[in-house]
This record gives C-alpha cells, sequence and structure tokens, in this order.
C-alpha cells in the first residue's frame, strides 16, 4: 500500500515539474522578445505640407519654366486649375 501512496506522490512531483517548465517554455521567448524590442514603436508625427498656387500665362514655354523652377525647390505639382479659363493655376504642394 505504501508503494501506492509514493506512485501518486511522484506523479504530483512529475505534474509540478512539468507545468514549471511549460511556464519557463512560454516566459524565456517572451523576455528575449521584450529584451530585443524594449520601447514599442513611436507614433509618427502626421505629415505637414505646403501649398502654392501659381498663375501662370497659358504658353508652354513660361508654364515648362514655372514647372522646372518649382520643382527644382522641391515643389511637386497636384494640380492645375483654369480659374478665369484663359490663365492656368498649378498648385504645388511640398
Amino acid at each position: 500500500m505504501a508503494w501506492g501512496i509514493t506512485s501518486i506522490g511522484g506523479g504530483m512531483n512529475q505534474g509540478r515539474v512539468m507545468m514549471i517548465s511549460m511556464g519557463i517554455s512560454v516566459l524565456v521567448p517572451t523576455c528575449i522578445l521584450w529584451l530585443l524590442n524594449p520601447v514599442a514603436p513611436k507614433a509618427q508625427e502626421p505629415k505637414r505640407f505646403e501649398y502654392r498656387i501659381v498663375e501662370v500665362l497659358p504658353d508652354t514655354m513660361t508654364m515648362q519654366t514655372k514647372l522646372n523652377e518649382f520643382g527644382m525647390s522641391g515643389w511637386e505639382l497636384v494640380a492645375v486649375s483654369m480659374g478665369n479659363m484663359t490663365e492656368p493655376r498649378l498648385i504645388f504642394k511640398k
């Protein structure tokens, strides 16, 4: 009878060892991941844009000159509007 009690006690110890092993197997990778990336990524600031509206004469050379001038300064053409139908408006964003 004493043998049966020892067997049950031994089985409980095996269960404890198994639970501890499982806990360690989950805890160790979690700690490693945390150590490799301890700080959460910072939220990015929203992008801020500046806009310019330029009226130009409706001839190709003038428009091309303005486009190149603003492009060299970092401006990007985003739209062309025909305000009063005679002078195009170039809308730039930076």
